[in-house]
């Protein structure tokens, strides 16, 4: 817990380097762009669609179909069922251009600036992050609409959100910050030891992309903290087995100026 908290912190000490904040909010302004123009385009085709759908359910169907109250609860779940889910999309797509162009700067630039004795062993890639993460993404994508269903009772939506996105921080970000420095054996064992941190990591995240406008750097401080959450992990796991290590400071307000 208190490492997850510490990164946490570490993670807002990072925000005063200079360019920081702007390659933390492009992707998220790209994907709202994209999701929103699609929402425009599509709505009535994706509430026709959802509406059949339930029409099709053994006993929801039938209770829809047969009382007005009934279709017009449907609708109403239905649309706000879409508005939430485009939540996680957006911050999918938003996680996926922060995976892909801004992260490899975040991490040159705080390993540089406070990791700096932690050997860069590079057991990772840029086409293993790139793999990582379609593979991750399009699992999300399958849980996402596998969980579909209970997005229509209240309030059931908003745990399935944070819940996928928690996931969605831990396995994507976790590959991310560690491939520069660690080796492949550290790469594949280190996820593992810290699993139950990660996770909490991308769940306190995760809560961040439902706040109105602190959503719109979420993805990218997102992975901003699991980059020191990794990291940090990483130079305890070696000063276990007596390598060089390093104590890791937030930055000064002169570091990067």
């Amino acid at each position: 817990m208190r490492d997850v908290f510490t990164s946490f912190g570490r993670a807002l000490g990072s925000l005063r380097t200079p360019g920081m904040l702007w390659h933390m909010v492009w992707p998220a302004l790209v994907a709202l762009a994209l999701w929103t123009v699609g929402a425009i385009v599509s709505w009535s085709v994706l509430v026709a669609a959802a509406m059949e759908w339930i029409a099709g359910w053994p006993l929801a169907g039938d209770w829809v179909q047969g009382s007005d109250f009934a279709a017009a609860t449907a609708l109403v779940l239905v649309k706000i069922a879409l508005v939430l889910a485009m939540v996680p999309l957006i911050y999918l797509t938003a996680a996926l251009l922060v995976a892909v162009f801004a992260l490899p700067m975040m991490i040159e630039r705080v390993a540089r600036e406070e990791y700096g004795a932690l050997e860069q062993r590079r057991g990772g890639s840029n086409l293993g992050s790139v793999l990582n993460t379609v593979w991750v993404s399009a699992l999300f994508l399958v849980m996402l609409v596998a969980s579909l269903p209970l997005w229509l009772i209240p309030g059931f939506g908003l745990l399935v959100s944070i819940a996928l996105t928690a996931w969605l921080n831990a396995r994507s970000f976790g590959y991310d910050a560690l491939m520069q420095h660690a080796d492949r054996a550290e790469l594949a064992a280190l996820p593992r030891s810290r699993r139950d941190g990660m996770f909490l990591l991308g769940g306190v995240c995760a809560l961040l992309a439902h706040i109105p406008f602190v959503n719109l750097v979420a993805p990218a401080f997102s992975a901003l903290a699991f980059v020191h959450f990794m990291l940090a992990a990483l130079n305890d796991e070696r000063g276990r087995r007596g390598v060089t290590i390093l104590d890791p400071e937030p930055p000064s307000s002169t570091q990067g100026a």
